[in-house]
């Protein structure tokens, strides 16, 4: 079998060494279709991989986006006087305090703006409101000034830019039956406000029942903390102690904050991924390593014949390595795509087992020149795969392959 492949190979200007590993395959269909298997479910494994890793760090920076404030300035108290209040505690948990300080949210923004090395800062506050249609209490985030640092990332809509609006999780849209456009009754103290919802955050808290709207809507809030970006090459550290020197006397506390708890899970989530990944590359390399290894005894008198006719070491391990790269490349045609599918169908089903939609940020991890490289992955498998049955019929003798006959 495979003849007219070979005639069709060496008429390629190539050396007749690799057209005659180019060929081989056609030999054996039934073995190089179990090779090719072996190849693509590499590839897949390696891409979906990939593309899991990167969803999950997108995860990780998505979630609890104030917490990528360099520094938070505490005030304290609740949100409105007599209202739920106890928010600070729960954004605050290293005050290590049942009652919380409690400044002038006017002198403590005072003090930030006249701190030298403040880029930016907006101020913050949680409660419990409540909103018409859903029974018992949901958690809202209030913000002052320009929040878009803090923002959380997008499913659709765009984040809160003044005030009368709301921004939502997925579970919220699920449990009021609402969507982007409709308006929600909130309530906060004795404070209620008719909100329009503007857009659909990636956000898990609270089960999915938070809202994020402007401080501005309620009267009678105040916000609890600040959070504040420095300038380039200012140390965090530096401007908090500076910072914590003038806000201390008020009756509040800053604090330098350091990488979440949630960073540490993501790397071990990482390392979790790259060790599968290696494992499941590992056994499609042995797939392939398997069937070569076959093939190559099998034809060890057809090696003898070539080495006799004058064929080098180098010319023998060209064509082992030939015979397997054709495999790699159509491997990694069909498992990229399938891995990229893989991951599209896959990352939506996690999403709506924690009850959210993904937004783009976290679908859309690949890029051109990753899939390529991902591509390539296949041609490696191949290749890795055939290394030790091409070195074993590099150094074979032609004497000893000849008696074989």
């Amino acid at each position: 079998r495979g003849q007219w492949a070979h005639r069709a190979a060496g008429r390629l200007p190539l050396p007749r060494a690799v057209t005659y590993g180019l060929a081989s395959p056609f030999a054996h269909p039934v073995r190089t279709a179990a090779m090719l298997l072996a190849v693509a479910f590499g590839t897949v494994a390696a891409t979906f991989a990939v593309g899991l890793t990167s969803s999950l760090n997108a995860v990780g920076s998505a979630s609890d986006p104030e917490d990528r404030a360099a520094v938070t300035a505490v005030i304290g108290g609740p949100t409105v006087p007599g209202g739920a209040g106890g928010g600070v505690r729960h954004m605050n948990p290293a005050a290590g305090s049942d009652s919380p300080p409690s400044a002038d949210p006017a002198k403590v923004r005072a003090a930030i703006e006249a701190q030298a090395g403040t880029a930016s800062y907006y101020g913050m506050a949680k409660d419990d409101v409540t909103v018409a249609g859903i029974s018992g209490s949901v958690q809202a985030t209030l913000y002052q000034g320009d929040s878009r640092p803090g923002s959380y990332e997008m499913i659709s809509g765009h984040w809160i830019t003044g005030a009368g609006q709301v921004v939502v999780p997925t579970g919220f849209l699920d449990r009021t039956a609402t969507k982007i456009g409709d308006k929600v009754r909130v309530t906060l103290g004795k404070d209620t406000q008719t909100l329009k919802i503007v857009g659909e955050a990636f956000d898990t808290s609270n089960d999915g029942l938070s809202i994020h709207a402007d401080l501005a809507d309620f009267a009678g809030a105040k916000p609890q903390v600040f959070q504040i970006e420095v300038k380039p090459g200012v140390s965090p550290a530096a401007y908090a102690e500076k910072l914590h020197a003038v806000v201390d006397p008020m009756g509040g506390d800053v604090i330098a904050n350091s990488p979440s708890q949630q960073e540490g899970m993501i790397i071990v989530l990482d390392a979790i991924a790259v060790l599968l990944t290696l494992m499941l590359v590992s056994v499609a390399g042995l797939g392939v390593l398997n069937s070569v290894v076959l093939d190559t005894r099998e034809r060890v008198h057809d090696l003898g014949v070539c080495k006799a006719l004058g064929m080098s070491p180098r010319q023998t391990v060209s064509l082992v390595l030939a015979s397997v790269a054709g495999i790699g490349v159509l491997g990694g045609l069909i498992g990229v795509p399938l891995g990229f599918a893989l991951h599209g169908f896959v990352l939506p089903v996690m999403g709506h087992a924690a009850g959210t939609n993904l937004p783009p940020s976290i679908l859309d991890v690949y890029d051109a020149p990753q899939l390529v490289l991902l591509g390539l992955a296949g041609v490696a498998i191949a290749v890795l795969g055939a290394l030790l049955p091409a070195g074993w019929a590099a150094k074979a003798r032609t004497a000893t392959a000849l008696r074989t006959e």
